[in-house]
Parts: structure tokens; sequence; C-alpha cells
């Protein structure tokens, strides 16, 4: 048996991958174990009463089997002293480009896992409580990344909850390293000529507040070499165009969309 609680948790989110291939199964256990985000995420309970979850370039959907482990571990009653309790989602979807990381997602998870293949700047999101992108939006291009955020905001509630995970560009050797390495990602997934497009912690909250977030930065690369910061955003009422009284929230996105 695991000799510690993350340790546990970190062996259930994993084993349902074994059925996808080794590199599945590996990628998923480097990736649980040392990256800081899907720890911060229990230990901060930071998706806590968040009913349904969107996840944003979900890769092999690591969130998901990381959030249904800690339940599992939770209920079994082996869990660290020091966090709240596990968040329980009704659901969790996921929204991924490549079409492998979404075969691997189905082939662990279950083939009714909710993921689909499509690219965020068109696929359409629905709605939730809480939408989670790790590490995707520098790799497009800026208008493009505004409208992404735009349309975050229109899917999420008033308080709605945005974790926005980026690389800082004003992050020094820290950033460049970044950089070099994300180079070498995007080569071996096809991507060699793609362009990152990275901003500084202070441009990435100046965007957000201007599609609708306010937002506090919160510094997530411990133990490793990368300028990782996790931006936890939440959703501030907007005004319908030409009426100051009215407050736009999930439920009437649609007529705003549509301008009236």
């Amino acid at each position: 048996m695991s000799t510690t609680p993350q340790a546990a948790l970190v062996d259930e989110a994993c084993r349902p991958y074994r059925k996808a291939g080794l590199f599945a199964y590996f990628f998923a256990r480097s990736k649980l174990r040392r990256d800081p985000v899907y720890r911060a995420i229990l230990e901060h309970g930071l998706l806590v009463g968040r009913s349904r979850i969107l996840d944003l370039g979900c890769g092999q959907a690591l969130l998901t089997a990381w959030l249904r482990a800690a339940a599992r571990v939770f209920d079994r009653g082996y869990w660290p002293e020091a966090w709240p309790a596990a968040p329980k989602p009704i659901s969790t979807r996921g929204i991924e480009l490549m079409a492998r990381d979404v075969h691997r997602a189905r082939s662990a998870l279950g083939a009714d896992t909710e993921v689909v293949t499509g690219d965020i700047r068109h696929t359409e999101f629905g709605t939730a409580d809480a939408v989670v992108v790790l590490d995707v939006l520098h790799y497009m291009g800026t208008d493009a990344q505004r409208e992404v955020l735009g349309r975050v905001r229109l899917a999420l509630p008033p308080n709605g909850l945005l974790l926005l995970r980026i690389c800082d560009a004003g992050g020094g050797l820290r950033y460049h390293y970044t950089q070099w390495v994300d180079k070498i990602v995007m080569w071996s997934r096809g991507h060699a000529t793609m362009a990152p497009h990275c901003r500084s912690v202070a441009e990435w909250q100046t965007l957000l507040r201007e599609s609708g977030f306010a937002s506090e930065a919160q510094p997530m690369s411990q133990g490793t070499p990368f300028a990782n910061v996790l931006l936890i955003a939440h959703a501030v009422p907007m005004e319908v165009p030409g009426s100051s009284a009215r407050l736009v929230d999930h439920q009437t996105r649609d007529a705003v969309v549509a301008g009236d």
C-alpha cells in the first residue's frame, strides 16, 4: 500500500491509464506526481462546491481522473488531515484538440467520459460553474485569447470560477527555459511552426479584467524550473449592452450574444 495519502491518490488516479497503453500510464504518473497544480487544486479546495467543471485543452483528461480518484480516496478516509474535503462535481467535461489524447482518455476512463475532440476557439462551451485552462492559451494568438476568455465568461454565472495557468513572460530565465521546453514539446506533437503568444502576469490580469474577471495570482511552479503562475479568477457581473440595470448570468448569455 502507498505510504502517504498523496501517493495513494496518484496511484488511484493513474491506475485506469494502464488500459490506454504505457505512454498514457507513465505520462499520467509523471504529470500527477510532479506538476504542483494538481495538488494545489485539492490542497486549497479550489474546486470544492463546483458542480459542473469544464476543462479546456484537457489532454488525456488527467483532471477528470484526478478528481474521481480524490473522491474515492476521501471516501475511504485516507486523506491528508490538513486538506479540505475532496471536490465531488456532478460532471467534468473536457475539450481537446488532439484526437489521440481524446482516445486515451476514453480508453482509460470509459467511453462515456465527457471528452470531445475540438478546437476551443470554436467549440461550444455550454455552461459550467468552473472552467480550468492549464497551459493552453499561450498557444493561440492574442485576439483568440481574448475571444476564448470572453466565451468562458459567458459560460459562467456571476462568481463562477476560472483557473488559468499561464507562463509568466516576466519570469526571467525561468520564462526562457519554459519557452525552450515548450518548443520541444510542440515539435514532438507535430506543431513545430506554432509560435507562442505569452504575456506577463500583469498583462494576463489586465486581459482577464477586460474579459469580466477579478483575479489573483499564485505561483505554480514549485519543484520545477518553469515560470508558471496560476490565475484564480472569479466572474464579475456584466451589464447587458444598452441597459445599465440588467446583469448577465449564464442563463441569459444567449440573449446577450444575439444582441437582445
